[in-house]
């Protein structure tokens, strides 16, 4: 068989449920390898939690050459109670805040969609939340996050804690041409949310956001304070097409909106920039429930759905992992973060299982 298509791909499985939900998603890849004619080289390395145990390091220095020297990359989950002693730059979630600067990974988009009949999974009204389809694009490489001074230091009386908030037009630019490129292929409306009405780093965001709108006359752009973006998500979800925002308010309100869809075990992200993009579930590492065959795939199957969208331009193949999750789902098959009544259980491998048959037959 002659395959006119072939990628390098980083696998980091990870911590806690990361490893199982990951075999679901490789399941998927390689089912997506025969049915399109496509090959994959897939290279399995360290980080978080057990690249500390193994190396001493969250991100190993192999594993960082590995990613930047791929053409995409897979990640699973990092992090558990059992490095949570670690000083911060020590813990798991290190690893992953450097892996996405090294990679010059800037965007990071979220999308909450609601699948037909999976409406009841969600604690708002099926009448609110029937339909809803929308996408987060965070900013991710700035912001709190990585601004400077930051620390904890001791004073006089205790102890002050620092971390600083800080955007340039540049940054602020680069996230915002990734939103309106995505909503002039959607439904050709953003809602920028932001603080302005307290903070010049949001002051700035709204300026700059406002004059970018100026090259997409075509998208419709609306201005919202985050705290009402936040209480509108609720309200009324369906309102939303794309929601641009910066780095802290992204990571609180693409959580918020993933709820909105019954389990966070249904929502994957894409975090896209330079060249290589990184794609993750939104979920955590559940060390709960970890061995168990009790977390949910899905999140890490739409990751690989879209790093066939972000990363290979292969929209075909994206779609066709997609419809394999509502037919799955469509059937009445639910993992114990979906169960409803009178719907049909199934545990990680299984739900893997099925939705690969799925994507062989379609």
């Amino acid at each position: 068989m002659r395959r006119d298509l072939s990628y390098k791909i980083a696998i980091l499985s990870g911590d806690g449920i990361g490893p199982e939900v990951m075999d679901g998603g490789l399941q998927v890849l390689k089912a997506a390898e025969e049915k399109f004619d496509i090959r994959f080289e897939l290279f399995h390395a360290l980080i978080g939690g057990s690249a500390i145990d193994k190396k001493d390091n969250p991100l190993p220095p192999e594993t960082l050459k590995l990613c930047k020297n791929s053409d995409a990359v897979l990640l699973a989950a990092v992090g558990g109670p059992k490095w949570d002693k670690l000083n911060p730059s020590e813990r798991p979630e290190s690893g992953l805040l450097r892996l996405r600067k090294e990679l010059g990974v800037y965007a990071n988009l979220r999308p909450a969609k609601i699948f037909p009949g999976m409406e009841k999974s969600s604690s708002l009204k099926k009448e609110v939340i029937k339909d809803v389809d929308l996408i987060v694009v965070r900013e991710l490489s700035g912001g709190l996050y990585y601004g400077k001074p930051r620390g904890i230091k001791k004073i006089k009386n205790g102890h002050q804690a620092i971390n600083t908030m800080s955007y340039s037009t540049q940054e602020i630019e680069k996230i915002a041409r990734v939103a309106f490129q995505i909503a002039r292929k959607r439904r050709k409306e953003i809602t920028s949310a932001d603080k302005a009405n307290v903070l010049e780093c949001s002051q700035l965001w709204r300026k700059t956001v406002t004059e970018l709108s100026r090259d997409y006359p075509d998208v419709k752009l609306r201005h919202l304070y985050v705290d009402n973006c936040s209480m509108q998500l609720v309200k009324n979800p369906k309102q939303f097409d794309v929601i641009l925002t910066e780095n802290l308010f992204g990571d609180i309100l693409s959580d918020e909106a993933a709820m909105l869809t019954g389990s966070i075990g249904m929502l994957p992200s894409a975090s896209i920039g330079d060249k290589v993009g990184l794609y993750e579930p939104v979920h955590g590492s559940a060390p709960d429930i970890a061995g168990k065959n009790k977390a949910n795939p899905i999140a890490m199957i739409l990751s690989v759905a879209d790093m066939f969208r972000y990363s290979f331009g292969l929209e075909n193949v994206s779609a066709a992992i997609e419809n394999s999750v509502k037919a799955v789902i469509k059937k009445g098959y639910r993992t114990p973060d979906i169960m409803e009544e009178k719907k049909k259980p199934v545990g990680t491998k299984e739900m893997g299982e099925l939705i690969t048959q799925e994507l062989l037959k379609c």
